[in-house]
């Protein structure tokens, strides 16, 4: 049994298994392929850039880790255009970290959470 298989085990007959398994995964999609449409690279660097994520040693055989690899590569695109550095990047993935170890449970994480912003 291959994992989409597994994935679809208990799904009715004639329903696929969801495309993203996680929100972050979509928004990860839709941000590539928004930057893409404005013309901040073009597709056969998108390629690239994924390609040469997917090949790094370490990456799982089974694909499972197709999502972190796609926003790693995007990450790096944006780097190499001066876009978005990766100390940036880095900053604001932890001010989120932050803000979401600071929100109740149950309750939207906001960036104004996070509790080192300055208010």
């Amino acid at each position: 049994m291959s994992r989409r298989d597994s994935d679809t085990a208990d799904l009715p007959p004639g329903v696929d298994a969801p495309v993203f398994a996680e929100p972050w995964q979509a928004e990860a999609f839709a941000m590539t392929v928004a930057l893409h449409d404005k013309g901040v690279f073009a597709w056969s660097e998108w390629a690239d850039a994924l390609s040469a994520q997917v090949k790094k040693l370490g990456a799982a055989t089974d694909g499972h880790d197709y999502y972190e690899h796609w926003l790693a590569a995007l990450e790096s695109l944006l780097a190499s255009k001066g876009l978005a550095a990766r100390a940036d990047v880095d900053a604001m993935a932890e001010a989120w970290e932050r803000a979401a170890h600071a929100t109740p449970h149950g309750k939207p994480i906001l960036l104004e959470n996070d509790p080192r912003q300055v208010r």
